[in-house]
Parts: C-alpha cells; sequence; structure tokens
C-alpha cells in the first residue's frame, strides 16, 4: 500500500512493445513504470508527468523494487498480455484507456484519460484509492501444441481428454499466484484474464475481429465481426462442470448440450460495452457464466442487440449462473479467447484468483 510518509518518484522506461505501466516500490520519491500499448505513445504520458518530480521508466520493471506503481496506456488485450507479470509484481497498477475495447477500465469507472489523470494525481499525492480485485485463471487440461498461436486448422482433432479435475486453489493471489510466469500472460500452464473469457461463438468472434485492421476494431469491429460470424457457426455439443453444492471437490455436470457460446466473465462487459455478464464484479471471488444454446440463427441475429444492454438473461436458452470454478469439455478442441486474445483450446478449467491485483482508482 502506499504510504503518505514516501514521496512519489516517477522513472518511465520506453519498451517495443505494447504496454505502459507504473509500478509501485516505496522510496524517497515516486517511481512510476509506464508501458504504452499499440496505438499509444508519450503524448498521452505527458500530461501523468506535468505537475510532477517523479521519476519515469518506460517498460516493465524487473521487481518490485524498481518502481512504485504501474500505468497501463492501451486495452484489455495490453493489460491481458502483461497481466500475470503485474500479479507477480504486486504493485499498484493503473489503466490508462487507450485501446480499442476499453472494458477493463471501463469495470474500473476509468472511462476516459481524465478520469485515469484524475486517479493518479490522488495516488502520487495522497495515496489511498486502491482497490483489490480478482483476476480469472484458464487452465488448459491437454497441453497444446500451438502454443499461443490459433491454429489454422479450426474444430479438427479428436474427442476431449477426460482429464482428471485439477485441483487448483480458488484463492491464488500475490506471488503465490505468480510463480513460474514465464510471458503473455502465462502461470506455468495456466493464463490469467482480468475481463472474460469464453468458447463458441464468441471466441469465432474475437478472432475475427482481431483481424480487422486497426481502425476498425472496437465496438464497431465486433459488430462487423460478429455479422461475419453468426451465419457460419454451427452449435457444438459442449459440457459445463461446476463444483456440486454440498461436495465442492466434485464437479458435476451444470450444462451438456449443443452450445452456442460459453462466456466465463471477471468483469460485466466485453467487445466494447457489450454487458455479457451484467451482474459480474470484481471482487466478489466469482466467475459469472453465461450460456447460450441452440436458438436458431436468426433468433440469436436477435438475441445479440440485447446484450448491448445486458437484457438477454430473461430468455429461455440462456443460461446465467456463478461459479468459483467450472470445467468446459467438447468432442473436438475449440479455440478459447481471454479479453480478445487466443488462450488455447479446449477442454480447460477456469477459476478465481481472488486478490490477485491492486488497481488505482
Amino acid at each position: 500500500m502506499f504510504r503518505a510518509e514516501h514521496q512519489p518518484n516517477l522513472q518511465v522506461v520506453a519498451s517495443v512493445s505494447s504496454v505502459v505501466q507504473f509500478c509501485y516500490s516505496r522510496p524517497a520519491k515516486m517511481r512510476a513504470a509506464a508501458i504504452l500499448g499499440l496505438g499509444s505513445s508519450t503524448k498521452e504520458l505527458q500530461p501523468f508527468q506535468k505537475k510532477s518530480d517523479a521519476t519515469w521508466l518506460i517498460g516493465l520493471p524487473a521487481s518490485s523494487t524498481e518502481a512504485d506503481a504501474i500505468l497501463i496506456f492501451g486495452g484489455d488485450g495490453t493489460v491481458h498480455r502483461h497481466l500475470a507479470q503485474l500479479v507477480k509484481l504486486q504493485l499498484p497498477v493503473l489503466v490508462v484507456p487507450c485501446g480499442s475495447g476499453n472494458d477493463f477500465a471501463r469495470a474500473l469507472n476509468l472511462r476516459s484519460i481524465r478520469d485515469s489523470l484524475a486517479a493518479w494525481r490522488k495516488f502520487s499525492s495522497a495515496g489511498g484509492n486502491v482497490r483489490t480485485i480478482d483476476a480469472g485463471l484458464i487452465t488448459p487440461l491437454v497441453p497444446s501444441p500451438q502454443g499461443l498461436k490459433p491454429p489454422q486448422t479450426r474444430g479438427a482433432g479428436g474427442t476431449a481428454a477426460a482429464v482428471p479435475f485439477p485441483d487448483t486453489a480458488n484463492n491464488v493471489s500475490g506471488a503465490s499466484a505468480a510463480k513460474g510466469i514465464t510471458s503473455n500472460s502465462v502461470l506455468d500452464t495456466r493464463y490469467y484474464f482480468c475481463c472474460v473469457g469464453g468458447v463458441g461463438l464468441d471466441a469465432e468472434i474475437a478472432r475475427r475481429a482481431n483481424g480487422l485492421p486497426r481502425w476498425l476494431r472496437g465496438h464497431g469491429g465486433y459488430v462487423l465481426s460478429l455479422m461475419a460470424a453468426l451465419f457460419r457457426f454451427a452449435p457444438v455439443p459442449m459440457k459445463i462442470m461446476v463444483p456440486d453444492s454440498e461436495h465442492p471437490d466434485v464437479l458435476v455436470t451444470r450444462s451438456a448440450k449443443p452450445t452456442v457460446l460459453a462466456a466465463f466473465a471477471n468483469a460485466p462487459t466485453y467487445g466494447g460495452g457489450m454487458k455479457v455478464a451484467p451482474r459480474a464484479q470484481l471482487d466478489d471471488g466469482q466467475l459469472d457464466i453465461c450460456i447460450v444454446s441452440d436458438v436458431g440463427k436468426f433468433k440469436l441475429f436477435c438475441l445479440f442487440p440485447t446484450v448491448y444492454f445486458g437484457r438477454h438473461l430473461s430468455i429461455p436458452q440462456v443460461e446465467y449462473f456463478q461459479a468459483t470454478r467450472l470445467r468446459v469439455e467438447t468432442e473436438s478442441p475449440l479455440d478459447v479467447y481471454a479479453d480478445g486474445e487466443y488462450v488455447c483450446r479446449t477442454p480447460i478449467e477456469v477459476s478465481v484468483a481472488r486478490g490477485a491485483l491492486s488497481v488505482i482508482v
């Protein structure tokens, strides 16, 4: 936590990667690390440097002793790609919304650069505006030979292996949660996410959206990708398993039917504001799961506009519930996306890393 007796000292480190972060140590002066995401530049950084005697680093600090806070100039993808390192460093993080979707910043009520600037000035002068939140964890149950790259052949592969559900903790946090971090939000064979992950149609939409020119991404690009995928995607047999209410270590089948999409959320929105999980909270220790079964293409087309307002939960083919962990199996491996980025393929386990991240708000 920030202590008033330590004055801010900022330090900026430049990097060719697309992230900007401010890291929090406790020197005599505040030191901040800034990571610039794709589409961001030092222009966005300048207001944060004004009226400040802080020292600035551009890039990710090697340890928590090198900075006092981390500012990330970018969107959900930028946060996602550095999330494991952020959890490991355990420094206060400020998100500056400069991406195409900015759903994570929206969930933190940081809707503009001005909002982030106000939060930063409060933190660097007095502190106290730090909130502890959860993160999601995705664990592939079968190693993916493609690594972090989306496979070229979609829907290929045999029946998902019946791998025992790992006994991973639901309260993974701090340094213990970050052991084995390598890169790209990888935690051993697990992957952090900050907003929403999904399998099925929403993963296909994310794949298509990532192939669009940058100026087409965000809300408009998501809609275009949705239209392109909607009439080409067929429901797939999918099994969703969750802990038994009386015996949490035992998994029981919650859903086993042709499914259009299964989304698991730490935050309410994805795709630049679609309220797929309108009841999700960043600090409740729960995942909000939204499952859409086969509804027919025309009805599905009519359903999606309701998602922007969170009004889809009353539709009979939509199932919505909370769980601390879940398992997703499909007959053939399907792509898993989180925060708009490719992660791995099914089968997977998804759990909650409680209190994994401290954010400046």
